[in-house]
């Protein structure tokens, strides 16, 4: 390679690489170019691409069939780079599990919006609620992995109460605790009758959709409203 020597701005002589002498084309040449180091955002985001295609893969072919492998492709990843942050197949799924019930978690505002004038009105709202978080298609998915994978791993049961129904039970419990301390609801126990009243009313139906036999939506508001009815009966005051 040749070398020109040339004056500085100050005065001092140094040596300048002869290609660059030839002018800006040959200086921005893409040999010049050093790629950096992803900044935080860039990192995270490849981290949450990883999970949401790890999820898919998990949620297409069950635990047992979805390899670290395919994942890996999946995202233009070397297995390396997958087993650097996590150990094995089953931390990955944990994680990617929970990433998918995050992303359905319910914010408090929208759990808050079902509250009408009317005890039964929003009961009937709180039902519907859960009953289309699950119809979803990636609702749908992820309580059948839930419910297939659990035996397994007994975490993502409690993860998916914690993460995705506990902020609706706490709701409906400090409601029907309300409720019984203004005399309107007879209720000791108002966790328990939340959960009970979850199972009574939501779950009937959210069984028809994962069978993939969905009742007609007559059907469902028929359900929720005799459900309503049963549970505020049972819980009145004698």
């Amino acid at each position: 390679m040749r070398f020109v020597i040339h004056d500085s701005p100050d005065g001092a002589s140094g040596f300048k690489d002869a290609a660059n002498a030839a002018g800006p084309l040959a200086a921005a040449s893409p040999a010049a170019v050093k790629p950096g180091r992803p900044t935080r955002e860039q990192a995270q985001a490849r981290h949450a691409e990883l999970l949401d295609r790890a999820l898919d893969h998990f949620l297409e072919r069950g635990f047992e069939q979805a390899t670290i492998e395919a994942i890996a492709a999946d995202v233009s990843m070397t297995k390396r780079t997958v087993y650097a942050r996590y150990s094995d197949k089953a931390a990955l799924f944990m994680a990617a599990v929970r990433r998918g019930i995050e992303k359905l978690e319910l914010a408090p505002e929208r759990i808050a919006a079902t509250r009408a004038e009317d005890l039964a009105e929003t009961l009937g709202n709180i039902a519907r609620l859960r009953i289309d978080l699950v119809a979803t298609e990636q609702g749908q998915k992820l309580q059948r992995i839930v419910n297939t994978e659990s035996y397994r791993f007994p975490a993502i049961f409690t993860m998916y109460y914690e993460l995705a129904t506990q902020p609706t039970v706490q709701f409906l419990a400090d409601l029907l605790a309300e409720e019984s301390a203004r005399g309107e609801l007879a209720i000791d126990d108002p966790s328990l009758a939340a959960n009970v009243f979850l199972s009574m009313v939501v779950s009937g139906p959210v069984r028809f959709i994962l069978s993939g036999n969905p009742l007609r939506p007559q059907e469902v508001e028929r359900r929720i409203a005799f459900g309503v009815t049963l549970f505020l009966q049972g819980a009145r005051p004698r």
